[in-house]
């Protein structure tokens, strides 16, 4: 973390300013102390409410599975009692007035549909019979209490099934057989609204009334069919295993579902106890209000009975669209509760782990930077304090630090040895001012030599001094010189042979000159001028560096390829020059490590130059576009254990030598395969870059 300059000291910390060390961990800790913890916080809140939805989603879906058959269910009662009503079985006996053979039809037709109950009424309401009835028929008409079939004949329609909340008197004149499941104590429950009732005695029924017609098409009768939802177990059963089979919710959890009347379960599956349902037990305030009274569908968690489901109310609607009552269904919540926490604390958990390797690997890179630093910083002490010995020493940085480490300790070695020789020097000339100072006394004349030998010396020193410092400057009037020359001799043409001899004395001086400030650099540049040149056979230098990486084969399955056909010989120096084929051979191999082919080739050059191109190529992936622009570029590297320095120095060597390298695809150089191919211009007489491009790789950066 950086301060801007125009920020004041006094306003940052002062642990940051007089420690480097401090700086370089809070850049390195600072980001995963805050922003680590913001994503994991972003990344538990997202999560939590993506889990919820899902669970949310899955209930609305398993609510229309449940609507679809309860729907289908209501439509098959009114589709029953409509074929019951237009069947010739029961026109025949009707027309006969058979009242045992239509009350045996309407008994067999209602176990066959699964109805509670079909009645016949005349026209006017009164009962003719029923399947619940005595198969003893008395011969006239049953009358219905006017509370009963008249007053529901009165607001129902025909020729479709709906839903209807009937008072008991309304029930007992359809199918007094059925007043016991009516009857359902009232359970308290937590959360419900307050109510004086202690029993639920209305009923909830599915009913279809349908006219019976005569041959003429005049109606005839009324044939009303019905099924009471009443602690209809069954009924919520097939609902339950439909929407819920089994091994469809996983982590153990299970289903329910449940058929209100107002707030009232009056048939459920959720159990009260082991086996005794909750029948009679009532919905919480808040379901009732946003339900019945709104008329909304929750979707939500809610607390049934005595534990948190996943739950999905919706309103059931009469003919006459009033909301009667609600069908549930919902599974339990806990195990799904329990999985989401343990995925939020496993995506916690991986990222503390992730944070506290982050940070050990960020301590561990800050700390090589600034020890070698504070190793440094202590050294600069210990020189002030007069310890003219103290060094930095060996430092496990190999980057630009370590670098400038070694440069310091250089630096050192360099100012103690001149200081040293200027002791040493010192004390010679005091030896020689004793000397001489003696001689004075024996003759003036020694003196004054002693003197001017002194002076000669240290103008020598001067001069040499000088001389190291301006040496680089001279090449370029001597460039000039040289170029003015060249163009005398274009200019004056043949007008130049009298003063040939004279052009000729000044070009021997100019090299002269030339060879003189190499000499001079030699010292102050000896790694430039370090290689000892000879002819090269570049054939035999590929088979000796094969030798040095054969280590390397051994370890993969790379097959070498050798076409070495280049005759010429190479102007260069053999080590630097296998240094440089070893790194290119060291490459190639990095490149295959599942295997492939290793291609050395060799071929005299063809672009009106005397020397040898040698290619070294791989079957690997080859070099995308962004690699190859920043190839020989120093510090770029592909690999995670590389400097990026060996193409750089690479180059830097055979250029030294007028020589150049290049990096290609195979692909483009015609070649039908994948891989990398490095190309290596050599000349057989070396010049110097500065004298112009000698491959590809010079054209290509002129």
């Amino acid at each position: 973390m950086s301060w801007p300059a125009s920020l004041p000291a006094a306003l940052a910390p002062r642990w940051l300013t007089h420690s480097i060390r401090n700086k370089l961990l809070a850049m390195a800790l600072l980001p995963l102390l805050v922003v680590l913890p913001l994503l994991v916080g972003a990344l538990l809140i997202w999560g939590n409410a993506a889990y919820d939805r899902l669970l949310i989603t899955k209930v609305r879906s398993d609510l229309a599975v449940a609507r679809g058959y309860f729907e289908q269910v209501l439509s098959e009662v009114g589709f029953g009692t409509h074929a019951v009503a237009a069947s010739h079985a029961l026109f025949q006996p009707l027309q006969r007035r058979d009242l045992p053979a239509v009350q045996a039809l309407l008994a067999r037709e209602s176990r066959r549909l699964g109805f509670d109950f079909i009645n016949l009424y005349q026209v006017d309401g009164r009962l003719i019979t029923a399947d619940w009835l005595p198969s003893a028929l008395p011969s006239s008409p049953i009358h219905a209490p006017a509370t009963g079939a008249a007053a529901i004949h009165a607001r129902i329609s025909t020729d479709h099934a709906s839903l209807a909340r009937l008072e008991p008197a309304e029930l007992l004149a359809l199918a007094p057989h059925l007043a016991p499941r009516i009857h359902i104590p009232l359970i308290p429950t937590r959360s419900a609204v307050p109510t004086t009732r202690s029993v639920e005695d209305r009923a909830l029924v599915m009913l279809a009334t349908t006219p019976v017609r005569g041959a003429d098409g005049s109606i005839v009768a009324l044939l009303r069919g019905g099924v009471l939802l009443n602690q209809n177990l069954p009924f919520i059963d097939h609902i339950n295993r439909i929407v819920y089979p089994e091994g469809s919710l996983p982590f153990g959890s299970h289903g329910t579902a449940t058929l209100f009347m107002d707030d009232v379960r009056i048939t459920t599956n959720v159990r009260l106890f082991q086996d005794e349902r909750a029948i009679g037990t009532r919905v919480s305030q808040a379901v009732r209000e946003a339900v019945l009274t709104h008329g909304e569908t929750w979707l939500d968690r809610a607390f049934v009975v005595n534990d948190w489901y996943v739950s999905a109310y919706e309103p059931l609607l009469d003919a006459a669209g009033e909301r009667t009552g609600m069908l549930y269904v919902g599974y339990l919540e806990e195990p799904f509760r329990y999985v989401k926490y343990g995925m939020l604390a496993l995506i916690v958990g991986i990222f503390l782990v992730v944070m506290v390797l982050a940070a050990l690997f960020s301590l561990r890179w800050a700390r090589s930077i600034f020890r070698p630093l504070e190793q440094m910083n202590l050294t600069m002490q210990r020189v002030e304090d007069g310890d003219t010995g103290a060094r930095v020493g060996l430092v496990s940085a190999r980057d630009e630090i370590g670098a400038l480490a070694g440069h310091l300790d250089e630096l050192l070695d360099v100012i103690d040895e001149k200081t040293r020789a200027l002791q040493r020097w010192a004390g010679e000339l005091d030896a020689k001012v004793v000397e001489r100072t003696q001689e004075l006394a024996q003759s003036n004349a020694s003196l004054q030599q002693a003197q001017q030998q002194l002076v000669k010396s240290e103008k020598l020193a001067a001069i040499g001094q000088l001389t190291a410092s301006v040496a680089h400057e001279i090449n370029n009037p001597i460039a000039v010189i040289q170029g003015n020359l060249d163009l005398m001799r274009e200019t004056l043409g043949a007008q130049a042979t009298p003063v040939k001899a004279e052009l000729q004395l000044l070009d021997q001086q100019v090299e002269r000159m030339r060879l003189i400030v190499t000499q001079l650099l030699q010292y102050a540049r000896p790694t430039e001028y370090a290689g000892y040149v000879e002819a090269v056979d570049v054939n035999q230098t590929l088979e000796n560096s094969l030798v040095l990486v054969a280590h390397l084969l051994a370890r993969t399955r790379i097959e070498v390829e050798r076409d070495l056909q280049a005759t010429a010989r190479a102007g260069v120096n053999r080590q630097e020059l296998q240094q440089v084929v070893i790194n290119l051979m060291i490459n190639a191999i990095q490149a295959m490590p599942e295997g492939g082919r290793l291609r050395l080739r060799t071929r005299n050059r063809e672009d009106g130059k005397t020397g040898v191109l040698l290619e070294i190529s791989d079957s690997g992936p080859g070099l995308s576009e962004r690699v190859k622009e920043r190839l020989f570029r120093p510090f770029f590297t592909t690999k995670n254990d590389g400097n990026g320095l060996g193409l750089w120095i690479s180059v830097g060597l055979v250029e030294r030598y007028g020589g150049s390298i290049e990096g290609l695809n195979r692909r483009e150089l015609g070649e039908d395969a994948d891989g990398a191919v490095f190309r290596v211009w050599l000349l057989t007489e070396p010049l110097a870059p500065q004298d112009g491009p000698t491959g590809p790789m010079e054209a290509r950066r002129a």
